[in-house]
């Protein structure tokens, strides 16, 4: 493929990547808005992995079998884009109903509880409309360039997440509120999710009608498919079954992505009460101070793309995939565990960049190691799907005992950024395990 053709093809990652950047900076910050214990806020982020384990393998298994005038992928893009819209109109106005007070349940307020079903809309959204974009690269690129077309992708889903973090301090600046009354979200974070959500389906538009999906026929004779005696045994190769026949590269990745998306659970948790106490001296979540923490999650997280994006340009030079997946993560660990000793704001910079070239690896080499692995597969949509688990139930293991971990380490969310330094470490040192398949 051209260049542009796989720019078209991964456009619209970059307002995917606006939507889900908006929401892992800002989703505990909402939260601790709308009342939440900082014990409690690892809980919130359960249920959203938990349907995207329930929705990606069902989403991949139904577009391997999509065959229609849309396209095998794109259908699945643009539901999921369009429900993502909907939400990020509502999720930032949980605490602006009046809820805040009433009906307590479960020990959480109705505007938490409000919260949380929009979050979990929104993340299964955005998992529906992100997840086509890896099968069509897996679908429509040759093995030779997919590490291309999955950096290319990482570099715009992290130039997604720049813009996207950014938002609510450049909104800040041009003057609109960054604080509210208690228990309401700021003008500055709900304006960024209605732009966010504009973006978002613009570029899934653009996306949509420049890539044109191969037909049944070119797909298999690209691929080198027999159609008919996959025809014979595809009644029979359900999920489950998929699963046991799965190649030892999907295992091994997998055990990487358990610590790293571990990892970045904490990072997305835990930052802002970190930074806030570190560098500006509150826990109060209804003070100015806590606010200004707030956004400067977002320019940290942008430092993180920045990070990314440029990490993404190295990783193809490597001529070893491991190696470049094992020095990612080393400094990506390095910067998660400098966190817990760093007083200044400006410093963490230096951090946050570092944490980016982990992110590049996260989000371009596992999926180039799978779809090299599969190819030849008719069932690359299931697997792809499949494989989403092991982003998924990391961050649930790491969400339900997030509370716990907490408690043991004294309350200081600090030491929970620590912390996924040492898993970053793990999953280094786990990429040994990892069997590369050699390019023809």
């Amino acid at each position: 493929m051209t260049f542009w053709q796989m720019f078209n093809l991964s456009f619209g990652f970059f307002g995917v990547q606006i939507a889900y950047a908006l929401q892992s900076a800002n989703i505990s910050r909402i939260f601790a808005t709308l009342g939440a214990d900082p014990h409690q806020l690892s809980f919130f982020w359960i249920l959203p992995p938990l349907m995207g384990m329930i929705v990606q393998p069902l989403i991949g298994k139904w577009s391997d079998r999509t065959w229609c005038r849309l396209g095998r992928r794109k259908p699945y893009l643009l539901v999921g884009a369009i429900v993502a819209v909907l939400v990020m109109v509502f999720l930032p106005n949980a605490g602006s109903l009046n809820l805040s007070t009433a009906y307590v349940f479960l020990g959480l307020n109705a505007a938490m509880w409000f919260g949380l079903f929009s979050l979990i809309f929104l993340d299964t959204s955005i998992n529906v409309a992100m997840q086509p974009f890896k099968m069509m690269v897996g679908d429509m690129v040759n093995e030779k360039q997919k590490a291309t077309a999955y950096s290319l992708q990482s570099f715009l889903c992290n130039a997604g997440s720049f813009a996207g973090y950014l938002f609510p301090i450049f909104f800040t600046w041009i003057g609109i509120s960054n604080t509210a009354p208690e228990g309401v979200v700021p003008d500055s974070v709900i304006y960024s999710f209605y732009v966010g959500a504009a973006i978002l389906i613009l570029c899934v538009l653009y996306t949509f009608f420049k890539v044109k999906e191969m037909p049944p026929k070119e797909y298999a004779e690209f691929h080198g498919i027999d159609q008919e005696a996959e025809a014979k045994k595809e009644k029979g190769d359900g999920l489950f079954k998929l699963l046991v026949k799965a190649p030892k590269t999907f295992w091994t990745v997998g055990l990487v992505q358990f610590f790293c998306w571990s990892a970045f659970l904490y990072m997305w948790t835990y930052t802002n009460g970190a930074i806030a106490r570190n560098c500006w001296g509150t826990t109060d979540v209804a003070s100015a101070a806590y606010q200004s923490a707030g956004n400067w999650v977002g320019v940290l997280f942008a430092v993180q793309a920045v990070g990314s994006i440029l990490w993404a340009l190295v990783i193809p030079r490597f001529r070893n995939l491991k190696t470049a997946y094992v020095v990612s993560l080393l400094l990506g660990a390095v910067g998660f565990a400098s966190v817990l000793f760093i007083h200044d704001q400006y410093v963490l910079f230096l951090s946050y960049f570092l944490i980016g070239f982990a992110w590049a690896a996260m989000l371009a080499l596992p999926f180039t190691l799978l779809t090299n692995a599969l190819e030849g597969s008719p069932y690359m949509g299931s697997y792809l799907g499949l494989f989403n688990c092991t982003i998924c139930l990391p961050q649930i293991i790491a969400a339900a005992t997030g509370g716990a971990v907490l408690g043991l380490v004294g309350g200081s969310q600090a030491s929970m950024l620590l912390l996924a330094g040492v898993y970053l470490v793990l999953g280094a040192l786990s990429v040994g395990l990892v069997e590369i398949k050699r390019q023809n």
